[in-house]
């Protein structure tokens, strides 16, 4: 455990209002964000939202135009060599050599982090060790993904910065990556991932941060956003059709947060806290609608990032 001069666990990633602007285009306006040592962080955030951009000041691939980022208190910009020692990374646009092999992949990334990993190991923790000595360029987009994982994983790095990571993978694939998320971190790793994939973000964050046109617009603890969202669980109302005025009267009832219809327009879902719910089913009847039946469960993470994206 990296300890700082006080004694206190340090911050694996530190980021003080970093702001980056191509053009008239703000991709991030003054992030702060803080991911402690040991931490699972998931990064949500719309296309376009900024994800990229911000672990690519990380690797220092895009230079803030403000701020500062440091992982284990080197300096992403001044100290980049320092900060990329400690990370094992599986960006989104990565890129495999055709005519090399997995092992050579494998064993490239092993000895540029001078480690001294078995490649085979590596290969068979993702699931590919029969494929070791086929030439990459035959991998399907899972297998390539796979490999760039088991070289992010050479050497135990203190940091996995993992961009999408489930992209192109099968849902084996998918609960696979899940499990070796939670064995890095179980070995001590801090692991930082971005997804659209909520379920997978869901399944294995301690926290998560909302990044929408560039702002930070909440970090918390899943139950923490639900707390902060106010509605502590979803109604799920099935009806024979919901009107304008209907969903209207819904919205503008005291402790309702949102509410919103499927494409198919049969189904209600409103986010509420628990003394709202009666009041919810006493205006749809006084509105007409006919309720066929209804049932609660807590807010989802999806729930979560289309109150905060404004449905993005």
């Amino acid at each position: 455990m990296w300890i700082d001069r006080m004694g206190a666990p340090m911050a694996a990633i530190e980021v003080e209002r970093v702001s980056k602007r191509y053009g008239t285009v703000t991709a991030l306006d003054r992030i702060d964000l803080t991911v402690a040592e040991g931490e699972i962080f998931g990064f949500l955030g719309p296309n376009g939202a900024g994800k990229s951009t911000m672990i690519n000041v990380f690797l220092d691939f895009v230079r803030p135009d403000e701020g500062t980022a440091t992982v284990f208190d080197a300096d992403c910009q001044r100290e980049g060599v320092r900060a990329r020692s400690h990370m094992g990374v599986l960006p989104e646009g990565y890129d495999v050599y055709d005519r090399l092999t997995g092992r050579q992949h494998v064993e490239y990334a092993i000895d540029s982090k001078d480690a001294s990993d078995d490649p085979l190991d590596l290969l068979e923790r993702v699931g590919i060790e029969s494929e070791a000595d086929r030439t990459a360029g035959g991998y399907s987009k899972g297998m390539a993904q796979r490999l760039v994982l088991a070289m992010a994983l050479a050497g135990d790095p203190d940091l996995l910065v993992l961009d999408e990571p489930t992209t192109g993978l099968d849902p084996n694939g998918a609960r696979e990556m899940r499990s070796i998320i939670r064995e890095e971190n179980e070995r001590g790793a801090t692991v930082f991932f971005s997804s659209h994939i909520l379920e997978q973000v869901e399944a294995v964050c301690d926290r998560v941060g909302i990044l929408n046109d560039g702002e930070l617009v909440a970090i918390d603890t899943i139950a923490g956003l639900r707390r902060s969202l106010g509605g502590e669980t979803k109604l799920v109302i099935t009806v024979d059709v919901v009107t304008d005025a209907a969903l209207e009267a819904v919205d503008s009832i005291d402790g309702v947060e949102s509410a919103w219809v499927d494409d198919d327009g049969d189904r209600l879902d409103v986010t509420c806290t628990n003394d709202a719910k009666l009041d919810v089913l006493v205006a749809l009847d006084e509105a007409g609608v006919d309720v066929e039946n209804f049932q609660t469960e807590e807010a989802s993470l999806e729930d979560m990032f289309a109150e905060y994206t404004g449905g993005s």
